[in-house]
């Protein structure tokens, strides 16, 4: 048995301000990818994986029985299937910002859920809703805590636009000109982040009225302003609001950067051969990068693999 694949996820722009009702711009990123798959001789990673999701079965029992107007799974089948020994064949790396476990969640859907909302179908804004927010319920198992738009993405595989919590939609970006000059490439910092206690750090952060008001006029005000630009393809505009971002994350956001890489951040806002962002919640796993000259950018980040994920 081989399921599906779901795609890993990259969050271009939103991460922290999608609580606080920022826009923000979520692409599939089909470089990493997922499928579940079923084996009788399992190698110690598909073990590990198996007996996760033993957990993960009970997990959406209880969930089910919970909310059963929400979610309906075909709950025999799999635990039959986990019992013989299934398990989620991943190159996904986890605790990089990618969505791991967002395409694990989408995958177990797609397979069981009873009376699940395809692709195929008019997706109106209130079956994204719907959708996001079982994604959110399933995906709180991994992380305490979930939006649902990893999986929804995952599940998708569409550009996603966020307006605001209750306002989402699929959207389109513009296409990749291979080429351009420009990119946005993915840096590995070489640490595994986890996103909870990032988390914890921003929620204590948000307690204090300087930095809610550095979030709200700075971080979202600069970070609504370069979904709009990158959707529309004002590359100009995107550039100048990118530095703004990069700079006030530097500032404020400084225990979600891994302490090796300040520098480097400061770097690219001084010589604007590129800019910095995080890539999900921080704290390790993928930095964001973008540059409107891809030759130079290499250049000045010639100690560190750039993985160019999109060019423009």
């Amino acid at each position: 048995m081989k399921g599906p694949l779901f795609y890993s996820k990259i969050l271009l722009f939103g991460e922290y301000g999608i609580i606080k009702d920022s826009k923000g711009l979520s692409i599939p990123y089909n470089f990493f990818k997922g499928a579940l798959k079923k084996d009788e001789n399992l190698s110690e990673t598909a073990k590990k994986s198996n007996e996760s999701l033993k957990k993960y079965f009970h997990y959406l029992t209880d969930l089910q029985g919970q909310e059963p107007k929400l979610l309906s799974f075909d709950l025999k089948t799999l635990k039959a299937d986990v019992d013989a020994g299934m398990y989620f064949d991943s190159s996904i790396p986890q605790g990089y910002g990618v969505g791991s476990s967002g395409a694990l969640v989408a995958a177990i859907y797609d397979k069981y859920s009873i009376e699940k909302i395809t692709v195929l179908e008019n997706l109106t804004r209130e079956k994204l809703l719907k959708l996001k927010t079982i994604f959110g319920k399933m995906e709180s198992f991994f992380h305490g805590k979930s939006s649902g738009l990893d999986p929804l993405n995952s599940y998708l595989s569409l550009p996603i636009l966020i307006n605001s919590q209750e306002n989402i939609e699929s959207t389109s970006i513009p296409s990749q000109n291979l080429d351009g000059k420009g990119a946005v490439f993915l840096l590995d910092s070489g640490i595994i982040g986890e996103t909870a206690p990032m988390v914890q750090i921003f929620m204590d952060k948000m307690k204090h009225e300087g930095f809610r008001k550095v979030l709200k006029d700075q971080f979202i005000k600069h970070t609504d302003a370069c979904v709009e630009d990158f959707v529309s393809g004002n590359v100009k505009s995107l550039f100048g609001n990118l530095k703004q971002l990069s700079h006030v994350v530097l500032d404020h956001f400084k225990p979600m950067i891994p302490k090796e890489f300040h520098k480097l951040w400061e770097r690219g806002i001084e010589t604007n051969d590129y800019y910095l962002k995080l890539c999900g919640s921080g704290g390790g796993g993928y930095i964001l990068g973008f540059t409107q000259d891809l030759a130079k950018a290499r250049v000045a980040l010639k100690d560190h693999h750039l993985e160019v994920v999109y060019n423009f």
